[in-house]
């Protein structure tokens, strides 16, 4: 299991980490993402497309529609699973969905049951623009994630 610490300094520092991270991301991957509101977990998310070759702006919380599709050298499938119960977050089978692609799932922490292997990154708000960002991985991170 590999684990970095990061103290991001702005919310494009935060998106910078989470394009780093595509780098070394496979199809199948599924990052979860943990923090309170407002923390930075759809800027890491924004990073993560662009990561993959999505646009940036294309990016916004999907947080009434649920689900969002970024389409880049892989897809992106983002979810929020904010307004959702344990079991009716369970119930969308987002690791099912991304099976060719990317799934990223904001509000991670709901979910009744992880998915195996799945990236964990949690989001810690330390007043201002900084953040501490935990990212587990079952796997190698690459350079700079």
């Amino acid at each position: 299991m590999s684990r970095v610490v990061v103290i991001s300094e702005s919310e494009q520092a935060t998106a910078d980490l989470g394009a780093s991270l595509a780098r070394s991301l496979e199809p199948g991957a599924i990052i979860l993402l943990d923090g309170e509101l407002g923390a930075g977990k759809t800027a890491f998310v924004r990073g993560l497309a662009v990561g993959l070759g999505a646009p940036e702006h294309d990016v916004s919380s999907p947080t009434f529609t649920l689900i969002q599709e970024y389409r880049g050298r892989m897809p992106l499938l983002h979810a929020d699973l904010y307004r959702l119960s344990g079991a009716e977050a369970d119930d969308l089978g987002l690791d099912e969905l991304g099976r060719g692609g990317v799934v990223a799932i904001e509000w991670a922490g709901k979910l009744v049951r992880k998915p195996a292997g799945a990236v964990e990154v949690w989001i810690e708000d330390l007043g201002g623009d900084r953040r501490r960002i935990t990212i587990a991985s079952p796997g190698p991170l690459a350079p700079g994630a």
